[in-house]
């Protein structure tokens, strides 16, 4: 047989295109949920504001959405695992991609207001743990040519989303920009997300590679 290069199951491409739906869905849901909040700044206000049902109009429509893109990264975690070698690091590093799966459900669940601080600690889980989980990931990708392409940008797309949930905890940042800041811990996970996805569907199927006609 001849050498056929990368490959991953077909099983994968499924769990690329839920990673892609939930983000598509999630940022478009964001978008209009902004457009019926009255005075909402990008800077300046909290992503989750968008969910609260006592200030924001389309609250329904993000927090609907949010719980969606908890679905679809525990469902496209699921079916993706193989494209992973079975390692430690890749072990811990889906994990927690399951973890903020659920998280991002429970940012549906308990928006912005909820009682006990019970937003507070699943947003974290939502996207702290993301964070994490792509240092971990960064770590499975070596020595897979699979993930040859993806190795240093999932490393800093971690690295940027964890330091902009130091700077967002720091006393010091201005309430201006809390906003901004949120973001670049946000923006680099749903990214991630987008362009996995694109580069696994990129990447031939086993069962879809042709097999050499003179192999024995």
């Amino acid at each position: 047989m001849t050498d056929r290069g990368p490959l991953v199951l077909r099983i994968t491409h499924r769990g690329a295109i839920l990673y892609l739906v939930g983000v598509v869905q999630f940022v478009a849901a964001m978008a209009v949920a902004q457009v019926y909040y009255p005075g909402y700044s990008d800077a300046a206000s909290a992503i989750s504001d968008l969910g609260n049902p006592t200030n924001s109009p389309a609250h329904f429509l993000f927090d609907g959405s949010v719980i969606l893109l908890g679905l679809a990264t525990i469902g496209g975690t699921v079916l993706v695992r193989s494209a992973f070698r079975v390692r430690k690091s890749s072990r811990i590093g889906l994990g927690l991609l399951l973890v903020a799966g659920a998280g991002a459900i429970g940012v549906g669940i308990f928006p912005e207001g909820s009682p006990h601080g019970l937003h507070t600690i699943v947003s974290a889980l939502a996207f702290v743990v993301s964070g994490i989980a792509l240092l971990f990931l960064a770590l499975a990708m070596l020595r897979d040519t699979r993930w040859e392409k993806m190795r240093l940008y999932t490393l800093l797309s971690g690295m940027i989303s964890l330091a902009a949930t130091a700077a967002f905890s720091s006393p010091a940042l201005p309430s201006g920009a809390s906003g901004a800041v949120e973001r670049l811990i946000v923006a680099p996970v749903l990214l991630w997300f987008a362009l996995a996805s694109v580069h696994l569907l990129r990447v031939p199927t086993l069962e879809s590679a042709p097999l050499d006609a003179g192999a024995t």
